[in-house]
């Protein structure tokens, strides 16, 4: 098979490449990580990390007991970022649909689109079945939330971009991973921090791949990536932005310590921008060194944002220990 030379682009100043070549290019380098992942993902059965005995039936056909808040032994924001979490999970058809259309169904490429559609399946259901069965959240509001969700599918911001694509799930895989284990740390079951810490480390596999993959489209392609990267953690959300409440439930959860802007800069963008020396980056072009001065700026600006949300933070929390002792 012969690839068409890339375009030369002006305004970049190197020459451009089309997501067709870009897959091609690039597809001994997913080979290459799918067999590391493969090689280093452990089986793991998402049945033994249900607390099965715990389980008894809901009212209706089977005229069981109804759910009841005092039932569940989940914190507050464990419940809340528990919900929020699951149903990001829940939609993963319109994931699947995607990252089969922009990376395709062949070869490595189509090899990891399946691997990846089922391991995240298995985060779905194992979390589904704790939390019916731990009565940790009010069934019948997941149920119609789930609807909800579903029902409005998903698109992504960087639907429109294979190479936007990569660089979003490098930092998306991370930011999910980092929101169920702090999930886990503070549900206050320790059954539920084992299931999301069993999540999680899947989750990171997941970024390793996407991260490795970005660096080397920084090799081939220096100056688009670079505007890539830019424009997505400058424009980044997380996927389940859609849902239902969802503002209302983020802005809990930040409070909480599960994700915010803090943990954002710190956990999420930082790790990967430094692994792959994205700031130090030389060769560029002038449409890539650009970027590269929007990212360092935007990050200084998002630390200082981050800065005034600690302040607050740390208000709200001594103001309500403060009720709590009164």
């Amino acid at each position: 098979m012969t690839i068409a030379p890339a375009r030369h682009n002006g305004e970049l100043g190197q020459a451009a490449w089309s997501d067709a070549q870009l897959l091609y290019a690039l597809e001994e380098v997913v080979e290459k990580e799918l067999n590391r992942h493969l090689k280093i993902a452990k089986e793991w059965m998402p049945h033994e990390y249900v607390p099965w005995s715990d389980g008894r039936n809901f009212p209706g056909p089977l005229d069981g007991e109804a759910w009841e808040p005092e039932q569940s032994k989940v914190s507050d924001i464990g419940r809340i970022a528990l919900v929020v979490n699951l149903l990001t999970e829940d939609n993963l058809p319109s994931y699947h649909h995607e990252i089969a259309t922009l990376f395709g169904r062949d070869g490595a490429w189509g090899t990891w689109v399946h691997r990846w559609t089922a391991e995240e399946g298995r985060h779905g259901i194992v979390m589904r079945d704790y939390l019916l069965t731990s009565r940790a959240v009010d069934p019948d509001e997941l149920e119609r939330f789930r609807m909800a969700h579903m029902s409005e599918g998903f698109e992504s911001d960087n639907s429109h971009s294979m190479l936007h694509s990569v660089a979003y799930v490098a930092f998306q895989e991370l930011a999910t991973r980092i929101s169920h284990r702090n999930t886990g740390h503070h549900s206050g079951d320790p059954v539920c921090d084992r299931m999301l810490a069993r999540i999680a480390t899947d989750e990171n596999l997941h970024m390793v791949f996407y991260r490795n993959l970005l660096g080397a489209a920084f090799e081939m392609a220096p100056d688009q990536t670079m505007c890539a990267v830019r424009d997505v953690v400058t424009g980044f959300r997380m996927p389940g932005h859609g849902m239902p409440g969802f503002e209302r439930s983020a802005a809990r959860m930040a409070i909480g310590g599960i994700y915010n802007l803090r943990i954002h800069h710190d956990d999420v963008l930082q790790p990967v921008l430094r692994y792959l020396k994205v700031l130090e980056i030389g060769g560029l072009g002038p449409a890539g060194l650009a970027a590269q001065e929007e990212l360092g700026l935007f990050m200084d600006g998002l630390d200082g944002q981050a800065r005034k949300f600690d302040e607050r933070q740390a208000a709200i929390l001594a103001r309500r220990e403060a009720n709590r002792r009164a």
